[in-house]
């Protein structure tokens, strides 16, 4: 596993901090499953565009409903 540190505005991190107490995690727990989360993301934003580069239009339609569906949309 990897440490990394990151400069975040004192009112981010307070923020971050009240979601994770809220949660009852860390904020490190927290950012971890937010980072999952844009990964979630981007994969499926790469998987659609290599679908609709391929001209597939239902195959990207499928993956958008997915997306929505994973982030109750």
């Amino acid at each position: 596993m990897s440490t990394v540190t990151i400069r975040l505005p004192d009112d981010t991190h307070a923020r971050l901090k009240e979601i994770a107490k809220s949660r009852r995690m860390s904020v490190n727990k927290l950012v971890e499953e937010l980072s999952t989360i844009v990964i979630a993301q981007h994969d499926a934003e790469t998987r659609f565009r290599a679908i609709a580069a391929r001209g597939s239009i239902d195959a990207g339609l499928r993956i958008l409903d997915k997306l929505d569906d994973s982030f109750g949309g």
